[in-house]
């Protein structure tokens, strides 16, 4: 079953490793679309998904030991003694985190249960209080760490059979009773510390035995092996293998981390098989010069798989003549692979199974017939699977199906070139015109939300793809006025097939809205109503990916088999009639579950642990949310790849956005847009250079500073064409991170002119220093956010934008204005408007707080790079200060685009994500004066529209290099004597005073940028500006109030060098040619 929510943080600060459950469908907290990067390097992350804080790993045995179980006193009958031994007795800073339903009192990872010790024992003891066990629901799990470091653990131990569990470091299985510490087996074969990393080598840790000792390879086809006290036994294949010292240089090149980690080398005999051995279940033991057993390990086999089974062949569904098709899986550590064949999306009636036939040189196991077509399917693959040390014939769907029955529990055989599978004009219909990356405007949109709600919508169509096609209702034509505006690409949230919504409409729940209206604004009971069905209903995210390549089938009409394919590229045709471009949201960081019995597995159990980055213990690293995967491993990076140009080609889609984009290798990205940039309308039906790539560049945890490869993180993506998120400029303009209190003030919510009193920020003049320092990074972000822009600091010295906020602070990072992606809110954290309304101070009103709305938006539209919207910053949109709303249901993620109702107060936001804010929200809620009304609501989708007009109005607001920008873009009102909270811009086409600068714009010689963030209004008299503007004749720009009528806005004047900007307002000047 899925945990029942998901963890606050995909980031802690800098202790980066986050705690996920294993191979079932245990999820994180969503964040916000970013980490934060702070003073001091303090890079954070929220990811959606599940409070159990502890990584994957597999089950945990609990083992006997010949020992008298001790008797424990009356008084702990509802404590769990968790005894605990290290050999070191270095018990400093060890802790126990605890979780499971039968615990009392879960603890955070950041602050385990702390041992009590005695002096005369070798052991520390971890007392656990219980709850109420009585009931026979005492299932506890308990993992030993030292902040990121883990050693042992047991997971789902019965407290209500025994009160005691012992557990001795170093050791994956736990101990009823106390076991004799002399006699213990030497080493641990559940742990996989060991790595095959070439054909004939494999690595050992530089602590793995002793020098001096002797090391055989043991192995077993039918994994019996064990470790006792005489070593490891019931293998079938014993082969010495020789210390060889360093790694080659071709491993260490591959496997950085490894190198790092003072890996040594074993070399493998050319008298064994590896490929066979492969196969089997491998252990390296180690033995003294008397034959005395001294360690044992378990072998993970990535490297060695990659030498001898990288393939680039055809996968998936091949379809020949006459109806005969040719299914392959590539599992070249399996035993055995079948294919069951189904005439139907479920039932065992019409199951048959047909052999398969495995090539030996690519590990590709493949069957043909002339009656698969139209038939559902499953791979049996019988393999070894590290996570349970045991063979087992794993029912697993394939990782390239391209159609499925509902749920993805089965692969549908199905050729989705079929002309009946293509809407009308499908081969022929033009895309909108697409330039350069700089000329978009992304809006993200969730599938859902888009249209659930939408009463114009036909009622089957709500909240599916072919809402999208249906012109006459609210949405749509909200969507086709954003379009004409100058929106350009719709972002889609995540509409492959995901594991967390139930497709089929009777496994599906819903409560009555109409009884929660009737709830009072900031009444918890709409969120336990919502909680109640979170796992049930038609809402979900989508970050947990099943299948890659097929569209998600909860959104389509019918799940079952190819009705998701017509409908989905109804949707991409009917977005490009509307002059909008798709953009899909793609997750390869990780997979929603691994291991062999989960419903949700795929990759992991046809390759056992191949295509799951795995830590030095062998287990599933799980900093992203869950299973994270490796593309440094050669099919993972294929998979990945072939999935991208397969929507690019059979979709017709025009971009993605990478989740987690940090935890891929830039090797991985550097091909993908190799591959999808070769694509061509002639060959392929698909312009690739017309698609635009960039994700969240987040550099963290197991992938942090190049650690396992060059990852694609922000700092790494300089000069690759690749964008970025920048979160700089959000935090900046809003103040505080995701992470902290979300009263902490910014630029635009109140800092320094309108303090908002509920937490300390400092005094006066710290607030003083704040701002400017907030306005450095929103500078940096309306240059670009390219590294290289030289401008004036805040104390009157020219810096770098990398040097921006604080010396090397590296507030700006890209090599050309296109790999920035400007943002301040996405579908993570609490919107924009609900942002505003916790920082904003009491005295500030409802009509200036929608004010500093518009400001936000404005920022990001004007600024220099590709601005990026979350769908509803236009209509002030809010999820009544929900900060994770990935499973909080329509009713809080309520998209209405007739402006008729609105969000804010519509009850407390989900308690276990948001319950350490009801002491102050609970009271903001209740205040239903502080919802828009229709009348705020339109004027933001005016002033939003205003915005993407004027954008697109001058190339001077879209240029495409950082030499531009440089030669081009001022900055006024700098140095310490600045008035904080006023920025001003002038971005130059060219004059006498700038001989040599090409002419671009063919209307305006000049444009200038204002934005006033406080609540007065700013006559600015500067020299520089009297100077560079002395006869120039500047007017707002025409279609400043063309669309909004903003009266404030209109009295913005730029006369004689000296600009005045009204009180929360953004403006722009030009000056005709």
């Amino acid at each position: 079953q899925r945990a029942a929510s998901r963890a606050t943080t995909r980031l802690m600060r800098s202790n980066v490793a986050l705690r996920a459950s294993t191979t079932s469908a245990h999820r994180w907290s969503r964040p916000s679309s970013s980490p934060s990067s702070t003073r001091r390097r303090q890079h954070q992350r929220q990811h959606h998904h599940l409070d159990v804080q502890h990584r994957p790993s597999r089950p945990v045995r609990v083992a006997a030991a010949p020992a008298e179980k001790p008797t424990v006193e009356e008084d702990t009958a509802r404590v769990l003694r968790v005894r605990y031994h290290r050999k070191d007795g270095a018990y400093a800073g060890w802790g126990a985190h605890v979780w499971g339903r039968g615990a009392a009192s879960p603890t955070p990872w950041d602050a385990p249960l702390a041992a009590t010790t005695d002096d005369a024992s070798e052991w520390v003891t971890f007392d656990v209080e219980l709850s109420d066990i009585s009931r026979g629901d005492g299932s506890v799990s308990v993992l030993i760490h030292k902040g990121e470091a883990q050693d042992c653990r047991v997971e789902d131990f019965d407290a209500t059979a025994a009160p005691e569990v012992f557990l001795v470091s170093g050791y994956s299985s736990a101990f009823e009773t106390e076991p004799d510490l002399t006699s213990l087996p030497k080493g641990d074969i559940e742990k996989y510390r060991a790595i095959w990393v070439a054909e004939r080598v494999i690595a050992v840790p530089g602590d793995f035995a002793n020098d001096g000792d002797s090391f055989t390879l043991v192995s077993s086809s039918t994994a019996d092996l064990k470790v006792t006290g005489e070593g490891v036994v019931g293998g079938d294949d014993v082969v010495t293998v020789v210390r060889s010292g360093e790694l080659p240089s071709s491993v260490c090149a591959k496997f950085p981390h490894i190198k790092a980690a003072g890996y040594r080398a074993l070399e493998v005999p050319s008298s064994v098989n590896v490929r066979d051995a492969l196969k089997r279940q491998i252990a390296v033991a180690a033995v003294d010069a008397a034959g005395k057993p001294t360690d044992a390990t378990g072998v993970q086999l990535q490297g060695a798989i990659d030498d001898l089974f990288a393939y680039d062949g055809p996968l998936g569904a091949e379809f020949g003549v006459n109806d005969k098709v040719t299914l392959r899986v590539w599992a070249p550590t399996a035993l055995n692979v079948a294919l069951a064949l189904f005439d139907e999306p479920r039932g065992e009636e019409t199951r048959r199974v047909v052999a398969m036939t495995r090539d030996e040189t690519s590990g590709v196991w493949s069957a043909t017939g002339d009656d698969f077509k139209d038939k559902y399917y499953n791979f049996e693959v019988t393999v070894f699977n590290p996570t349970t040390g045991k063979v087992s014939t794993n029912v697993a769907s394939d990782p390239y199906a391209r159609s499925l029955a509902a749920d993805g529990r089965r692969a549908h055989v199905c050729d989705i070139s079929r002309d009946d599978l293509k809407p009308k004009g499908w081969e022929t219909f033009e895309k909108p015109k697409f330039t350069h990356p700089v000329d978009c405007s992304i809006y993200e949109l969730h599938v859902r939300d888009f249209s659930a709600l939408d009463e114009t919508v036909s009622a089957s169509a709500r909240g599916k793809y072919l809402a999208f096609c249906e012109e006459s209702s609210v949405c749509v034509s909200h969507l086709k006025k954003l379009a004409d505006a100058g929106l350009t690409h719709v972002h889609l949230l995540p509409s492959y097939d995901f594991g967390s919504v139930p497709e089929l409409p009777e496994n599906q729940l819903s409560v009555d809205f109409k009884e929660l209206a009737k709830l009072p604004p900031n009444s918890r009971k709409q969120q336990e109503e919502i909680s109640k069905i979170a796992w049930s209903d038609c809402f979900n995210w989508g970050y947990d990916p099943v299948h890659y390549g097929v569209p998600e089938g909860s959104y389509a009409t019918n799940p079952d088999g190819p009705r998701r394919i017509f409908e989905y590229r109804q949707m991409v045709h009917a977005l490009a009639s509307n002059g909008l471009r798709v953009i899909c949201d793609v997750v390869y960081n990780h997979t929603l579950s691994s291991g062999p019995s989960d419903v949700n597995s795929v990759l992991d159990k046809i390759v056992p642990g191949y295509y799951h980055r795995r830590n030095f213990d062998g287990f599933i690293e799980a900093s992203t949310c869950c299973n994270n995967t490796a593309s440094e491993h050669y099919m993972m990076d294929r998979l990945i790849v072939d999935d991208l140009v397969h929507w690019a080609k059979d979709y017709k889609v025009d971009g993605f956005r990478f989740d987690l984009m940090g935890h891929l290798m830039l090797s991985t990205m550097l091909r993908a847009k190799d591959a999808l940039q070769s694509l061509t309308l002639e060959k392929d039906g698909v312009d690739g250079k017309s698609l635009y790539l960039y994700g969240e560049g987040w550099d963290y945890a197991e992938v942090e500073k190049g650690r396992v490869g060059k990852n694609a993180s922000q700092l790494n993506l300089a000069h690759t064409g690749i964008g970025s998120f920048n979160d700089r400029v959000r935090e900046g303009c809003i103040g505080g991170s995701p992470f902290g209190d979300p009263r902490m003030q910014g630029f635009l919510t109140g800092l320094y002119y309108t303090p908002n009193g509920a937490v300390d920020q400092g005094d006066q003049d710290s607030q003083r220093y704040r701002m400017m320092e907030d306005g450095e990074k929103i500078i940096a972000a309306l240059a670009g956010n390219v590294r290289d822009f030289v401008f004036v600091n805040r104390h009157g010295v020219e810096v770098p934008s990398s040097s921006a906020a604080w010396p090397d602070s590296n507030v700006a990072y890209a090599g050309e204005p296109e790999e920035t992606v400007n943002y301040v809110s996405a579908h993570d954290n609490e919107t924009l408007f609900d942002c505003i309304m916790l920082r904003a101070a009491a005295s500030v009103s409802l009509e200036q707080r929608c004010r500093i709305n518009h400001l936000a938006t404005a920022i990001v539209a004007l600024s220099q790079g590709v601005p990026f919207f979350h769908a509803g910053d236009e209509i002030l949109r809010s999820k009544s200060l929900d900060r994770d709303s990935y499973s909080s249901g329509d009713w809080f993620n309520r998209l209405d685009y007739s402006g008729d109702t609105h969000n804010f107060g519509v009850g407390l936001p989900g308690e276990q994500k948001n319950g350490d804010r009801y002491d102050f929200i609970t009271p903001m809620l209740a205040d239903t004066s502080m919802r828009p009304s229709k009348e705020f609501i339109e004027e933001a989708t005016r002033n939003f529209c205003e915005l993407l007009s004027i954008r697109q109005s001058t190339p001077l607001l879209r240029l495409q290099t950082t030499r531009d920008i440089q030669r081009r873009m001022k900055f006024y009102n700098r140095g310490p004597a600045q008035t904080p909270g006023l920025i001003i811009a002038s971005i130059n086409d060219g004059d006498a005073s700038t001989p040599g600068l090409p002419s671009l714009d063919a209307n305006y010689k000049r444009v200038v940028l204002a934005f006033n963030a406080t609540p007065n209004e700013i006559s600015h008299h500067e020299a520089g500006l009297k100077v560079d503007f002395a006869g120039v004749d500047l007017e707002l720009h025409p279609l400043v109030g063309g669309v909004t009528a903003d009266a404030v806005a209109m009295r913005s004047v730029f006369i004689e060098g000296v600009p005045t900007i009204p009180p929360y307002t953004w403006t722009v000047f030009v000056q005709h040619r």
